[in-house]
């Protein structure tokens, strides 16, 4: 068996994509939300109450993850666009993930945030020019990206907790 905390693999990310692999990676992004709320459809409260693996998050807190770090990397996307390599401010996914919000709030309100978030996020990537993709911002830890390391990762990242759903419903036969 694979390892459940990766059931799409590693990302395989790269600081410049070509035209034709961004529209791919816009795609998924775009995709994301429509992809999770299908991965959550019909789960019952005990179901999203369900650590996708031993030890890791409930689905719930999954699914309200998965917008707290899209926000995060808007955000981002944004700063790279209009800052000169902006050091951007890490957040604690772990803290933020035991947090009431993430442990209770009925999860239509995270995939509804995730839906409308991603309109304006797909919005923005799609308008802007080829070159500002190679617009970089600073990590504290991960030091210098580009914009399109960020793009390839959060393309990457939708699909990773939705298999997270997906594999779980698989294995418990949901």
């Amino acid at each position: 068996m694979s390892d459940p905390r990766y059931p799409i693999g590693n990302p395989d990310l790269k600081e410049q994509y070509t035209a034709e692999e961004r529209k791919r990676l816009f795609d998924q992004i775009a995709a994301a939300p429509a992809r999770l709320r299908e991965a959550t459809a019909g789960l019952s409260d005990a179901q999203l109450d369900t650590p996708y693996r031993e030890g890791g998050w409930s689905v719930r807190q999954v699914v309200h993850h998965v917008p707290d770090s899209h926000l995060n990397a808007y955000i981002r996307t944004k700063l790279a666009l209009t800052e000169d390599e902006p050091t951007i401010k890490p957040y604690d996914e772990a803290a933020w993930a035991a947090l009431d919000d993430s442990r209770a709030t009925p999860i239509d309100v995270s995939l509804t945030l995730f839906e409308k978030l991603h309109v304006r996020w797909v919005n923005l990537l799609r308008s802007t020019p080829e070159s500002a993709f190679a617009k970089t911002w600073r990590h504290p830890e991960y030091g210098v990206r580009t914009l399109d390391w960020l793009v390839g990762l959060y393309a990457w990242h939708g699909r990773h907790h939705t298999a997270h759903i997906t594999s779980l419903r698989e294995r418990n036969g949901w």
